[in-house]
């Protein structure tokens, strides 16, 4: 049909169960990537929800743990996206082929994909690296993983919603202010300087900057 082979194995994964067991369409709501869509999940994040499992394990679907998956899923955009703006350093091929290994090898057992994705988070992780390398081998895991780590239209929309993000954060803290509430305008601040932002405050009102 295709006009060339399509692949070389079938695999049958274990079910998806919920809290009440395996899903059916006669318990009432049944789970689909369009309801997850219409429910604020991009397909990804549920790809990487799978991936952190094991093919041969029953996966437990909650939505306490799609959105789990989700933040984990921005932070990732969101730092190869940093690193992508300042790609510096050469290529240390040494480390490219180790960590590339460490995946392969994780992949050959069994298809360990949660193995695989702990190997991932190691190479953004280790200071070490330099960006040339971390993106290069980001590139390579995710002609397997698929989960869109170098689209730049992920990137974009996930920097949109930080910013949207931001700028509440900013009008609560104005907010607080206003009513004296200081501890709260002071853990707003200190909330946002541990994930990188710095806030301003101006005689024209409060800016921030990316750190």
């Amino acid at each position: 049909y295709l006009g060339h082979k399509w692949c070389n194995y079938w695999l049958h994964s274990e079910h998806l169960h919920d809290s009440t067991g395996k899903m059916s369409k006669s318990k009432g709501e049944f789970l689909t990537i369009s309801l997850l869509e219409e429910k604020g999940y991009s397909p990804l994040v549920y790809r990487l929800f799978c991936l952190n499992s094991h093919y041969r394990k029953t996966l437990v679907f909650s939505y306490e743990g799609i959105e789990q998956n989700k933040i984990v899923y921005e932070k990732l955009i969101r730092k190869i996206a940093t690193m992508k703006s300042n790609i510096e350093g050469e290529l240390q091929l040494d480390k490219f082929e180790n960590y590339k290994n460490l995946f392969k090898g994780a992949l050959e057992n069994d298809l360990n994909t949660s193995n695989a994705i702990t190997v991932l988070f190691n190479v953004l992780k280790d200071e070490d690296l330099t960006n040339k390398t971390k993106i290069t081998l980001v590139e390579s895991f995710d002609n397997v993983l698929s989960l869109g780590l170098l689209d730049s239209s992920s990137s974009k929309k996930i920097a949109t919603e930080l910013e949207q993000y931001i700028l509440t954060m900013i009008e609560k803290r104005k907010e607080a202010k206003i009513n004296r509430d200081f501890v709260l305008a002071d853990q707003i601040r200190d909330d946002l300087l541990a994930n990188g932002i710095v806030l301003k405050d101006t005689r024209e009102g409060t800016t921030y900057e990316k750190i």
